[in-house]
């Protein structure tokens, strides 16, 4: 489907790639991985076409549809969020404004001497629109819309009103509700929570395409490529697998030419030992000038560069009571919307939480509330012994005096260390050699993010709280980051979409769903496993809570007792559930006559025959307006019932679990 044959691109001095031959099949999964500014993105711009390569060639199928999601957003976007998304397909957008156009002039002037010929082309039209699934293309909209994260209420909102990265969760809305042939995906879960990124996986497992995609998730890129296009410093490589295949290959790669090399080297060094004990002897000569030359044809063996785990000491933190933070009666709002109404939460020394649940709930705001950055209404905050803390925000990356260096910037922060020192804790960030002279003004998103970390520990406060520090890291920052937190000694409370970074350094994960939290002790795993079973475990635990043997229970009066709690349980279950089910039954009702009438209008349109009366055309369009706007109405409150139905049923039959009775309504 996609070609790439040797492709060569440099820039002045520098070359980013050379010789990159590839190709992409009409189901393949493929990562492109490699360090910040090896060339991910101008391969994309290269197959885009918006970048001439130096050499080689790009050849894609005849009629080939290509989806680019690029990091930045170049315009500023117009109109209303469900509606852009909707009419991301440029063929039912065109027919829709087409079809809209003809009925405002049928529905002005329907005695035109052009009628007859306006009503056979919106017949046409309305046929075609069927067909291209016009119909359908708002529903499927909303869908991918819920997924990325957006809330129902945000479906009529501007999109100026969106800050960037919702746009960009917007910007991917629109390329999935288009499905080109091929996706371009530059860093698309940059901007994902942890549950629209489950999601997104899930999504482009069924996806009919084929997809390109950047990522520095790990756990990503895992569970949705099945081929990784690698920017090593040797070359580009396609493997197939995984990630963690990839990286278990390139280690077994590593070690082979590490072992070749050292094999290599010994041979050379027993030439080498011959030749200098033998040069001056002229019976030797013909074999010295024989193994000089040897040596001098001998390829060597290039051991490839790797990044190598941290260790370097960083400064320890002074140790804080055994208390670190405590939260008493906390209430946040931001003007109607409550997002904690009475929160209790204490964390301990050794803590390394986790903030995990969907976005809009809070989790943000908690991580502010805990760093003392964020005021609130009512209740306390109270510091432990000795504690002092250290809050990185994205914002840090702007607080960086550009006219500073790096070792500047981090000397800003230390008290009395020595420039060896500083000049370790940038070495442990990937700024070595000269690279501590550089100007803030000249590093990239990435690098600025590796001083703001860097800084932050210089001086390390014993109670650090980090929002989505791994933002603008490539793998290799990551993988530092990781290291460095693993050698800290304080106190961890974080927010992160990377769950390899949860995985690792967590040894607490707390919830947070609609304003309430909920703790697990234990590692990200275990956190997922007791989700899954949660309500599973709970009802277990109710029944053992109940001796099997309870005095009483198996006699008559305990049967008759027991039998009486059931029947008032049951009869306030009815009463409360008896008008939503009613309600809910006339409205099912309701919506399917409506959607009866909505066929029917709809396969008038789609009948050409149907375009020769435009005073019936006229009112047919008007109708279906109206039941589409009352259909919209009616599911909207069927969704609410039926939220309630549910829920009714489960405080049912939890109070049935605790009186040991399992059957429900």
């Amino acid at each position: 489907m996609l070609t790439v044959t040797n492709i060569d691109k440099a820039y002045a001095d520098r070359t980013l790639f050379s010789a990159v031959s590839f190709t992409v099949g009409a189901r393949d999964r493929v990562a492109v991985i490699g360090p910040n500014g090896c060339g991910k993105t101008t391969l994309f711009e290269i197959i885009m076409g918006n970048i001439r390569p130096d050499a080689g060639s790009v050849t894609m199928r005849r009629g080939m549809t290509v989806g680019y999601l690029e990091q930045d957003i170049a315009q500023s976007p117009e109109g209303r969020l469900l509606e852009d998304v909707a009419s991301a397909s440029t063929r039912i957008t065109g027919l829709a404004h087409r079809i809209e156009v003809l009925q405002e002039m049928l529905a002005e002037e329907p005695d035109s001497e052009n009628t007859t010929a306006l009503l056979e082309e919106l017949g046409n039209l309305q046929h075609s629109y069927e067909v291209a699934g016009g119909y359908d293309a708002e529903h499927e909209a909303k869908i991918i819309l819920g997924g990325l994260g957006f809330a129902e209420s945000d479906f009529e909102r501007p999109l100026s009103e969106f800050s960037g990265g919702w746009l960009m969760r917007s910007r991917l809305a629109r390329l999935l509700m288009i499905g080109p042939d091929l996706l371009l995906l530059d860093e698309p879960t940059n901007h994902l929570d942890l549950e629209s990124c489950i999601w997104f996986e899930s999504y482009l497992a069924r996806y009919q395409g084929a997809v390109l995609v950047t990522s520095h998730d790990r756990a990503f890129l895992n569970r949705v490529v099945g081929k990784v296009l690698a920017f090593e410093p040797e070359g580009v490589f396609l493997h197939s697998g995984n990630y963690d295949s990839y990286m278990y290959a390139h280690q077994k790669n590593l070690e082979t030419k590490q072992a070749a090399a050292r094999k290599q080297e010994q041979r050379i060094k027993h030439e080498m030992r011959f030749i200098e004990r033998f040069r001056a002897k002229n019976t030797k000569a013909s074999q010295v000038q024989s193994r000089i030359k040897r040596l001098e044809k001998m390829e060597r063996v290039v051991i490839p560069r790797t990044t190598k785990k941290v260790r370097f000491t960083f400064p320890s933190p002074v140790r804080s009571g055994q208390e670190v933070v405590t939260l008493t009666n906390v209430r946040k709002a931001y003007d109607s919307n409550i997002v904690y109404k009475d929160l209790n939460l204490s964390l301990y020394r050794g803590d390394r939480v986790a903030l995990v649940g969907p976005n809009g709930a809070g989790k943000t705001t908690l991580l502010r509330i805990l760093a003392g950055v964020l005021p609130f209404e009512r209740g306390e905050r109270e510091l432990g012994h000795k504690v002092t803390g250290g809050y990185y925000a994205q914002h840090q990356l702007e607080l960086l005096d550009p006219n500073n260096t790096v070792l500047e910037e981090l000397r800003r922060v230390s008290h009395d260390e020595t420039e060896q020192i500083l000049r370790g804790i940038a070495g442990a960030f990937l700024f070595s050699g000269d690279d501590v002279f550089k100007r803030i003004s000249v590093l990239s998103g990435g690098e600025k993010a590796r001083v703001s970390l860097a800084k932050m520990l210089v001086r390390p406060a014993n109670f650090l709280l980090m929002d989505e520090p791994t933002n603008h890291l490539d793998i290799p920052s990551r993988e530092i980051l990781t290291d460095a937190l693993e050698a800290y000694r304080g106190t961890l409370c974080f927010i992160t979409h990377d769950r390899t970074l949860i995985r690792q350094i967590a040894n607490k994960i707390i919830d947070i769903r609609n304003g309430q939290l909920q703790v697990f002790p234990g590692d990200y795993d275990s956190f997922l496993y007791g989700r899954e079973s949660e309500e599973r475990r709970h009802k277990a635990s109710v029944r053992e809570a109940i001796p099997a043997n309870r005095a009483g229970e198996n006699t008559g009066d305990g049967r008759r007792l027991r039998k009486q709690a059931e029947g008032e349980l049951r009869n306030r279950y009815y009463r409360k559930s008896a008008p939503v089910k009613k309600r809910l039954t006339e409205i099912e009702g309701e919506l399917s006559r409506l959607e009866t009438e909505l066929k029917d209008i709809e396969g008038q349109f789609a009948d050409q025959g149907q375009y020769q009366k435009s005073d019936r055309v006229v009112r047919a369009i008007e109708k279906h307006r109206q039941l589409r706007e009352s259909i919209d109405t009616l599911t909207r409150e069927w969704e609410t019932l039926s939220t309630d139905a549910e829920r009714i049923r489960r405080d049912l039959e939890a109070e049935m679990d605790s009186i040991g009775v399992s059957e429900g309504p």
